[in-house]
């Protein structure tokens, strides 16, 4: 009888070590599951095209203190194009910055439309070129036009982070006052820009009005 008593709690201790287990590999777990899920978000968001499924926290927030370096050596009718900072992005007129590289295929797809959205709105666009050699951003944009009106530079990467950007290019709606209205992930095509960009534009320019 004394080893049947023994025996018992051992048993015991068998029988709830599997559930132990079970718990503390569901706290290990749970982090690779957030992220997974998260990583599962984005990726729909990129290939559905829809940008306005990725999460942005910056949406209705001043545009981060940043201030981007002019391209080195761009001229436009031979002055030197200026870059620009936070603070040029708050002066009563709605703006728009894009952010792209020579080195980014998609950023060629959509240079024509950003140049039409240039043409049909009006509003200054600022152009941030990202992680590239100047003469390479100059080639780019001797070949495919210039539609900025100020293009900054940001060579380490680091104001892109501020800025939330995922890749290659983006594309934001800044209103009147400094604040990112919009935020266009992935290059712009024709059935977005005029369902998504020219909507967001002219709601900004509504919403200055009053």
């Amino acid at each position: 009888m004394g080893r049947s008593m023994s025996l018992e709690p051992e048993a015991d201790k068998l029988q709830a070590r599997p559930s132990g287990i079970r718990k503390r590999f569901g706290w290990m777990a749970a982090p690779f599951l957030v992220f997974a899920a998260i990583a599962a978000l984005f990726a729909f968001a990129l290939t559905s095209g829809d940008p306005s499924k990725l999460p942005s926290a910056l949406i209705g927030r001043p545009v981060p203190q940043t201030t981007f370096p002019p391209l080195e050596g761009l001229l436009d009718q031979g002055q030197p194009v200026p870059g620009f900072a936070a603070a040029d992005l708050a002066q009563g007129k709605i703006s728009v910055v894009n952010f792209w590289a020579s080195w980014c295929v998609p950023c060629i797809e959509e240079h024509p439309l950003l140049i039409a959205l240039k043409e049909r709105t009006g509003v200054a666009v600022y152009g941030v070129n990202y992680k590239d050699q100047p003469e390479a951003g100059r080639r780019f944009l001797g070949r495919l036009g210039n539609p900025y009106t100020a293009v900054g530079t940001d060579r380490a990467g680091r104001n892109a982070i501020e800025w939330g950007v995922y890749g290659m290019p983006e594309t934001f709606v800044i209103n009147g006052r400094g604040e990112i209205a919009y935020k266009h992930v992935g290059p712009i095509s024709k059935e977005s820009l005029e369902a998504q960009l020219m909507p967001a534009i002219a709601a900004a320019q509504a919403s200055a009005q009053n």
